[in-house]
């Protein structure tokens, strides 16, 4: 296509708003960002952005380009994520993604399978957003609760992630021990800010204590551990976070309804490749001496 550079440019353009924007992420001046919008709009007889102080807007026909130009792009994101995981080498990229919650026992496996592979770039990816297999995000990632049910990926489970109520010595210095789940409306809780959370844990604490009990409320696990261990009230910590924090005290037998499955996700494309085999095999070993 002889106009591929201007179409990028648009869609850049239209994402980011601005000619200044455009032109940093493509890596030109903004005079030539200008002159490929001027050319792709003669070219095509449309206006496709309203000018304004305050940047580009994009009309009706902008929106249409930048669609496709969208979905253009996620499958060329997608085709460079299927072709660096080919070969049978161990090397290039390798990208994991897990909740951050996975991290203290996760790295440490990705460093030593580096160690093993010193070929191999690790790219591990934390947080809450799902990132996308199909478009080449992530060649392996776990995920946590139901079976993910996207298509095209291959799911196995992996472990059956366990959790305990914990506070801070400082906190049960000052509160007590809980004594048994009718005693908790005598204590403060640590808790996600998403009332509506599924994982299982949270469901069964806005069961189990009055709404008022919850006083620290985080975005993410990673907060409300930290949260707990500054005192801040009793809370739910993974069994392998808490074997290496010694000031955690348990103050409450880990009950079955808490627990999480933990899948490996894979997209079938890559499922088969080397470099994913290995590390799947790899981590599946690995993860058995993990606290449990």
């Amino acid at each position: 296509m002889d106009n591929w550079d201007e179409v990028r440019t648009a869609y850049q353009v239209a994402r980011l708003g601005t000619v200044s924007g455009a032109a940093e992420v493509l890596g030109v001046h903004h005079a030539t960002v200008i002159r490929h919008i001027d050319a792709i709009e003669s070219w095509l007889g449309v206006k496709l952005f309203q000018r304004h102080a305050r940047g580009y807007t994009p009309t009706e026909a902008g929106l249409d380009l930048l669609r496709v130009a969208q979905a253009t792009d996620d499958q060329f994101s997608q085709l460079v994520g299927r072709l660096k995981g080919q070969g049978d080498e161990v090397s290039g990229e390798l990208v994991v993604t897990s909740l951050s919650s996975m991290a203290p026992m996760l790295a440490p496996e990705l460093a030593e399978f580096r160690r093993r592979h010193p070929d191999l770039v690790i790219r591990y990816l934390t947080g809450d957003r799902l990132f996308r297999l199909e478009y080449g995000e992530a060649h392996v990632a776990l995920r946590a609760g139901a079976v993910p049910e996207q298509p095209d990926n291959v799911v196995q489970p992996f472990l059956n992630a366990r959790l305990g109520l914990y506070g801070s010595r400082g906190y049960v210095e000052e509160h007590g021990m809980l004594k048994g789940q009718d005693d908790m409306v005598n204590h403060r809780f640590v808790a996600s800010d998403n009332a509506d959370s599924r994982a299982p844990f949270e469901r069964w604490l806005r069961d189990a204590v009055p709404e008022e009990n919850i006083v620290f409320r985080c975005s993410d696990a990673e907060s409300a551990r930290h949260a707990i261990r500054a005192g801040a009230g009793l809370g739910f910590v993974s069994l392998w976070e808490a074997a290496s924090d010694t000031d955690l005290v348990q103050v409450m037998a880990p009950m079955e309804e808490w627990s999480s499955n933990l899948w490996l996700v894979t997209h079938v494309d890559l499922h088969r490749t080397n470099k994913v085999q290995s590390f799947v095999r790899f981590l599946k070993e690995r993860a058995k001496d993990w606290p449990q």
